[in-house]
């Protein structure tokens, strides 16, 4: 009898189990924790163990901007490609990448094409971040894969859409290149160092829209 007793209750037990509705955990995880004070952690779109960091960059120095994004700052240069979380180490940033509207400046620098920004408008979950740029008006969407990053911009009606890519983005540049090919393609790399003495970062950019 007792053995008879523990099978229906087993039994009980994995029928209750199975009825229950599945809980998407991913709705607990706040992707902001450890972006302020000496926290060192990044908001952005990553992959688990993935090759791609994709995340904004607010601050360029300093070591509270090691991961390259701080809450208590206002301003974006940009989204770069590779971030280090927690480390207290400053390094990476690699393949900035800022879509801008009407950019006529023969110089490409940082301070012409920086967006002020909103915490407001800013929004991150597991694989995924955007954030409205108020400066340009565009609203700019992220999110990551195994070993790509995808953009999304989306921007005023009548503006005439622009990316910047910034190869000389944070880290000290030994080398970089650029090279546009056919098809909406430009790749490339960029040899740096900093943290990592001679790291190098080959990118391949594919385009929607010419």
């Amino acid at each position: 009898m007792k053995k008879i007793f523990l099978t229906i209750t087993a039994l009980f037990f994995i029928f209750a189990a199975q009825s229950q509705p599945k809980q998407q955990l991913t709705q607990y995880v706040n992707p902001f924790v450890g972006t302020d004070f000496h926290g060192h952690t990044f908001p952005g779109a990553t992959y688990p163990f993935g090759m791609v960091q994709l995340s904004p960059d607010t601050r360029l120095t300093g070591w509270d901007g090691c991961s390259g994004y701080h809450y208590s700052d206002t301003i974006v240069y940009g989204f770069s490609h590779t971030h280090l979380s927690g480390t207290g180490a400053s390094d990476y940033g690699d393949i900035l990448i800022m879509p801008v509207s009407g950019y006529s400046h023969f110089k490409i620098s940082n301070e012409l094409y920086k967006s002020s920004f909103s915490h407001k408008k800013e929004k991150a979950s597991p694989g995924y971040y955007e954030v409205y740029l108020d400066s340009s008006g565009i609203l700019a969407q992220l999110t990551a894969g195994k070993r790509v990053g995808m953009h999304k911009y989306t921007f005023k009606k009548g503006d005439k859409p622009q990316i910047i890519l910034d190869l000389v983005h944070r880290d000290a540049v030994i080398d970089s290149k650029i090279e546009i090919g056919e098809k909406n393609i430009i790749k490339g790399y960029r040899q740096s160092k900093k943290w990592a003495e001679d790291q190098i970062v080959y990118f391949y950019i594919e385009f929607s829209e010419p």
